[in-house]
């Protein structure tokens, strides 16, 4: 199940005796696994199991005995390897024997839990949901929810700014939220860059500018990897950035101005949406398919071959994209 259809099941009240969390977004996984706990129950009744502290014997005595404390019995188990199809099936069956029980799998990967997606159920009464990468519209949409949460008072552009500083990573937006929400103030986006510091010694936003506008990213894309930027992801965010340039680019050609609302989904910065609206009429539309072409051939060869260093054959590739946009 992908996470809107599980949205809508949370949003009519159903439950479940088993969840299980897995995909790309490891914010997410702990997002939903932390909602969905607190809605079956309060924090004392909730008790939670990490990786190597796993023992599936306590577990599935957990699960048969009700507490003696409290009405509801909720164990969390976090995984970074998949769990035997007889275990996992046995912990959600003990849920379905003793109904104040329920178990909540946050496992952190995602083709190393696909098979074991398939032990939920309906059935079982069992659920498993797959966790996307989310778009930066619904990124920024729970970034705008947590504040509301933490009754702060917000500009948006605030929001976006903080999103961007930190290369779209939730998780650090999220605690930044919880030190600017100390500050009792309207959050603009000057105190965000007062207060806030953006992940790496690289702006993850002007480095795809200079990448596309054909300017020199040596050191930076050096920076980046060694920071430890996974190849993948680096690939997939500069695909990500020249769709939109091309969003742009058709959107303006077609309207005669950009409206960053219609075409993301989202405003941006407005420095950073007229820098990316300046860069998409540079570029010829006919280069915008060759280039996305381009990428997608090195995400094949990436994924695909048995290339000995990724790293320098990523770096090599990205270099060559002036040569394209010329």
């Amino acid at each position: 199940m992908y996470k809107n259809e599980f949205d809508n099941l949370l949003n009519q009240n159903k439950t479940f005796s088993a969840y299980m969390f897995y995909g790309q977004s490891t914010f997410l996984i702990d997002y939903y696994t932390n909602l969905v706990a607190n809605r079956l129950g309060s924090p004392d009744e909730i008790e939670k199991m990490y990786f190597d502290d796993f023992d599936f014997k306590y577990a599935k005595d957990k699960l048969l005995q009700s507490s003696l404390f409290a009405s509801n019995n909720i164990l969390i188990i976090k995984l970074e390897k998949k769990l035997n199809k007889k275990e996992v099936t046995t912990l959600i069956e003990a849920c379905n024997t003793n109904p104040d029980s329920k178990v909540i799998f946050a496992c952190m990967d995602d083709s190393e839990f696909k098979t074991m997606g398939g032990y939920f159920t309906q059935k079982l009464n069992a659920v498993s949901v797959r966790m996307f990468s989310p778009f930066p519209n619904e990124a920024i949409r729970l970034i705008e929810n947590h504040a509301k949460q933490l009754n702060m008072k917000y500009e948006m552009s605030a929001l976006n700014n903080l999103y961007f500083m930190h290369r779209q990573d939730l998780s650090l937006c999220m605690n930044d939220l919880k030190k600017l929400a100390i500050l009792d103030e309207t959050i603009t986006p000057d105190l965000v860059y007062k207060h806030c510091f953006g992940i790496g010694a690289v702006n993850f936003e002007d480095f795809l500018h200079n990448l596309i506008s054909s300017q020199d990213i040596s050191l930076d894309l050096e920076t980046l990897l060694e920071e430890g930027i996974n190849e993948i992801y680096l690939l997939n965010q500069v695909t990500s950035f020249v769709q939109q340039l091309f969003m742009i680019s058709s959107y303006i050609r077609v309207y005669g101005s950009a409206n960053a609302k219609e075409i993301l989904g989202f405003v941006p910065p407005k420095n950073v949406w007229e820098k990316k609206s300046r860069l998409a009429m540079n570029i010829k539309p006919e280069k915008f398919s060759e280039i996305i072409d381009y990428l997608l051939g090195i995400e094949l060869e990436l994924k695909s071959s048995k290339i000995s260093n990724q790293n320098l054959y990523l770096q090599a590739c990205l270099r060559k994209i002036s040569v394209l946009i010329r």
